[in-house]
């Protein structure tokens, strides 16, 4: 009886040990890859180019060294290029700078600074998320980066929101990722390109770098972004990996290599919105001057205004139409930067009458323009009323007094 019981006791015993032993087996067979790949997410500094952040994949491989050999740990960056070019400027103007993927170790490495200390130096943090794949999946990750820093294959054609430093990245895992991944969205719905970018220039006082995206970029920019086309941002990509949903978990842990140091408040204060008010204040003021001198100021003035405003208008048309930058078509910057002010500004102080029926057409367009100033497709910048302010204000003061010149000739 005691024998029977302890029989009865031992084979689920036995049963379960070797299927656990299986499972193990399983387990080990599916990645004995000795590989470990992490998502690596940067955060923004203080410079223009790194506001919105960078990422990056990190492989630690020991699978085909020695035991004598280091253990392989590099970084594959995206988003590089190369400033010796003659034609950087104009390339990079257009939207056809190559930019490359480069490699470079984690750690400092002979004449390598190696990619944390970089990011150390400049008090910036790094977020290291461990990707939960099997040995195949990560056999082909590496294998895809090795082939695309070949000098053949390492340079594109960079697109800052739809192929950048960071698409690429989750492009190349979520391709050798065979689970089928569900990305949560990482920003609130409705939530527009422009609107993302704003949200970085906001935390770094950036308002000038504000008015220059928002005079370039045009309706497109205010499109609404799908899940995928916000992680175009690193902190989105870094959100949706570690929220997504799949037959299983993407992120086995995630930590952070380096705690970034608090940025500095700007103590600029002259942000456009003030210089701006602050010109149309002097100028209106500087307009009830009869001295001589004073009405020979604002025909130069007026000059100026219309020249820089008509170069603006000549160069949204370029970006619109001559460059690679999709987001810079349908610019509705337009409406108040006109290319013709280029013209008009060499003849602002002639008695013509075409020259009076310019700018009083221009002060009413101008002036219908600020009734649907907040209506438009694209979201305007509001430093930017001032000035159209300020080109109704000049253009009815011509207008007047061309009027008067021609009503005092006949």
């Amino acid at each position: 009886m005691r024998n029977r019981k302890l029989h009865n006791f031992l084979i689920p015993y036995f049963l379960f040990l070797i299927s656990y032993l299986g499972m193990a087996n399983i387990v080990k067979a599916q990645d004995s890859s000795h590989i470990r790949i992490s998502l690596l997410t940067c955060t923004p500094g203080e410079e223009l180019y790194s506001t919105f952040g960078h990422s990056a994949i990190r492989i630690i491989d020991s699978s085909r060294l020695r035991s004598t050999d280091p253990i392989m740990d590099v970084v594959f960056s995206y988003g590089n290029f190369e400033f010796t070019d003659n034609s950087f400027y104009l390339k990079f103007i257009r939207g056809k700078l190559p930019y490359f993927v480069d490699c470079q170790s984690f750690y400092p490495d002979g004449d390598d600074p190696g990619f944390e200390t970089e990011y150390q130096k400049t008090n910036r943090g790094i977020t290291e998320q461990v990707l939960n794949l099997d040995g195949a999946e990560k056999i082909n990750i590496e294998k895809a980066l090795f082939e695309n820093i070949k000098p053949e294959n390492r340079y594109y054609k960079y697109d800052f929101f739809f192929d950048n430093c960071t698409t690429r990245n989750r492009d190349i895992i979520i391709n050798n990722d065979t689970a089928h991944i569900f990305f949560t969205p990482a920003m609130p719905a409705g939530t527009t390109f422009r609107q993302a970018i704003h949200l970085y220039l906001d935390r770094n006082d950036k308002d000038w770098c504000t008015l220059g995206i928002d005079l370039l970029l045009g309706k497109p920019c205010d499109d609404v972004m799908t899940t995928a086309q916000s992680q175009f941002l690193p902190d989105n990509l870094m959100t949706t990996f570690d929220s997504c949903k799949s037959s299983r978990k993407l992120v086995l842990s995630k930590t952070e290599l380096c705690l970034s140091a608090k940025q500095k408040t700007s103590l600029f204060i002259f942000s456009p919105t003030l210089v701006f008010w602050l010109l149309l204040l002097i100028i209106v003021v500087f307009s009830f001057n009869p001295a001589p001198f004073a009405r020979n100021f604002l025909l130069s003035f007026d000059g100026l205004l219309f020249f820089v405003t008509g170069l603006f208008g000549i160069l949204f048309i370029f970006m619109w139409t001559c460059t690679d930058h999709a987001l810079c078509k349908d610019n509705y910057n337009l409406l108040w930067a006109w290319p013709t002010h280029f013209i008009v500004a060499f003849v602002v102080g002639s008695k013509k009458n075409f020259v009076k029926k310019y700018f009083g057409f221009t002060a009413i367009f101008l002036a219908l323009l600020l009734l649907i100033w907040f209506f438009l497709p694209q979201q305007m910048n509001n430093a930017l009323l001032p000035i159209v302010l300020l080109l109704i204000y000049r253009s009815t003061a011509r207008c007047i007094a061309l009027t008067n010149t021609l009503n005092d000739a006949a």
